[in-house]
This record gives C-alpha cells, structure tokens and sequence, in this order.
C-alpha cells in the first residue's frame, strides 16, 4: 500500500494549480458554535471559537471531487501513463462526475459504467461533460464488473472514488488552501465516507501540526469501525448520508491517516445531520448533501461528557460531537452540493 505523505499533496497542489476553483471560507457567526467548558480556575477572560465554513459545494461538478480527479489524469499524462483509450470510472455519484469533467477538460475520453437503474438526470450531467455512458445491470456491483473488463480488455486507465494515491492527494489539496486563508488554524472538520478526502486532509493536517475531526453517520461508520479493530472491517450502511458517505470499508490510506497524532473520530446520529442541513439552509442559504451537513453536525450536536482536548476514540464509547475550545481556530469542509433542493423548503 502506498502510504500517502505530505510530498503527494504538495506534488498535487502544484499540479492542479489553475485548473480548479480556490475554495471560499466563511465566517460562522460568533457564539453560533459551543465551545468546550474549560477548567473553572482558568481565570482569562473567555473567546468565542472562530469557525470557518470551507465551502468547496462550489468546486466544479459540486464536490471536492474535481481535486482528486484533476490531479489523477494530470499525473498520468506527465509520466506517459495515460492511454488513448483514455479513463474508466463506476460511478454515477460525484466521482463519476468529477472524473469526466476533469476528462473533458484535458481532451481525455472518459467512459463511465452505471447501472440501468441509475436516475436519467445522472446520466444526462455525465453525457454533458462528454462521458460514454454505459449501462450495465440492475446494481453497482454489475456496473464496476463490466468497467474492470473494459480497462482489462481496452487497456482504458481505471480511476476510483475514493482508494487511490492521486485521488486523496488532490483532495487534501483542499487544506492548504484552507490553512492559507486562516493563519493560526488549529482545527479541520471533515465528513468520511471512503475516506479520501480524510486521508488526504489528515494527512496535510498532520505534517502542519493540525488536528483532524473525521465526522462519520452513527450508521455508516466505516474508519471508526477500523480503528477500533486496529483494522480494516466491513460495515452495514444504513443513513440518510449513505448516498455520498455509505461506503463498506474504508480505504488502508484512511486508516493509517486515522491512526497518527491529532485525529479525533466523531459519530453522528441521522436526527442531527438532518437538523445541521437544514440549518444551513435557513440561515445561510446553502444547500448541501447529507454528507457535506455530516462534518458540520459534529459541532452541533447537543454535547455528551468529552474532556476537553481528549483526541481518542474509545473503542466502547465514540466521541458524538466535537466542541472546539475557547479561541480555538476552526474549518468545517461543505464537501459536496450534489442534492435535490425541494427538500430544504418548507
């Protein structure tokens, strides 16, 4: 397993320069976010936390996905590696999207396996950025069988979701932009499903001294369940969030990422993804996916008994929400945008 450094997301960070939008950051109101409750003999005069709300929903194809994607197909021109048969993807989520606008805009062939069931405006966004689109059987499993034959028998270059060097080092991309933007940050927030985005975000975070909160749903819980294994599991996926972070098992990237020095696994309960969307809606207008609400949720959530700066997981207890103490710096990753907005209206 290539074991993702910081020298990859500095190699993508440089790669994918110009070729994807800067994420914007915007302030969370003061006193919106609980802080912690800190030691009654600290006699300082109490701050506000500072939260920043990273909102890449307004990245290309609507998630974080185009950093991944960009970086992927632009490694493997520089090296030679890219065929004429071009890139093959299984996906009819942000990944499938993201790997063929990211095709189109390089001049690469992209051919995107989905299932027949896949929902017509899928298919109509991918054909959009000039995607075959093949459609193979009733489920995902059928569609990534007929991709894996294609690049066997084509010689196509097979991307992923989620489980690939290229992949997480141009999402965690997205933290240095992050940490440009807000100097002193001590704190990212970030929803996990696959776990790319988290392996390339931690492990950003990490070579700058940085703490990493990986957000998961109560019941798609695929690197909390991997920590608390010691190692790679399968998990039932059961939640609201399950179309963007209902992944079975987390990658080995992710795991070793969640296993370093200030990184805090947090569950959240579908009841509180729900509210923290729906906030965001109402208050400021955004309109998000059930995943990219999932980070936000930890900070929302009503707390639970958490000592204050514990980073751990407890393998009988999982923290439920993260509470940022006084002054603490903190951004929070709107990951994704791909949602139906008539179910934020009331």
């Amino acid at each position: 397993m290539h074991q993702l450094t910081y020298g990859d997301i500095k190699a993508a960070t440089d790669r994918i320069a110009g070729r994807v939008r800067p994420v914007t950051l915007a302030p969370v109101d003061p006193g919106a976010i609980r802080t912690a409750h800190r030691d009654p003999v600290d006699a300082r005069e109490p701050q506000d936390c500072e939260v920043w709300l990273a909102l890449e929903y307004m990245q290309h194809t609507g998630s974080f996905k185009a950093r991944g994607a960009q970086n992927f197909i632009q490694a493997h021109r520089e090296t030679g590696t890219l065929p004429d048969t071009g890139v093959t993807i299984a996906s009819g989520g942000n990944a499938g999207l993201a790997c063929a606008w990211a095709a189109q805009q390089q001049g690469v062939r992209a051919t995107v396996f989905l299932p027949a069931t896949a929902p017509e405006v899928k298919i109509a966004r991918l054909r959009g950025y000039g995607a075959d689109v093949r459609l193979v059987g009733s489920e995902y499993a059928e569609a990534l069988g007929a991709c894996e034959n294609f690049a066997a028998t084509t010689g196509a270059l097979p991307s992923h979701a989620y489980d690939h060097p290229l992949i997480a080092a141009g999402a965690g991309t997205l933290l240095q932009e992050i940490r440009a933007q807000v100097p002193g940050l001590d704190t990212v927030v970030v929803a996990v499903g696959g776990g790319g985005l988290f392996a390339g975000i931690a492990t950003a975070a990490q070579h700058h001294g940085i703490r990493t909160v990986a957000v998961e749903p109560e019941n798609c819980r695929a690197l909390n369940a991997a920590l608390n294994a010691g190692h790679l599991v399968d998990v039932t996926v059961d939640s609201v969030a399950a179309d963007s972070l209902g992944a079975r098992r987390t990658s080995a990237m992710a795991l070793h990422a969640a296993q370093q020095e200030r990184v805090r696994s947090v569950l959240v309960p579908d009841s509180e993804i729900i509210r923290a969307r729906q906030a965001l809606w109402d208050h400021r207008r955004i309109a998000v996916e059930h995943g990219a609400a999932t980070a936000l949720a930890a900070l929302t959530t009503a707390p639970h008994h958490v000592p204050d700066g514990d980073l751990t997981t407890s393998p009988t207890g999982p923290s439920h929400n993260y509470h940022p103490a006084n002054g603490e710096k903190v951004a929070v990753v709107l990951c994704g945008a791909n949602t139906d907005p008539a179910q934020l209206t009331r």
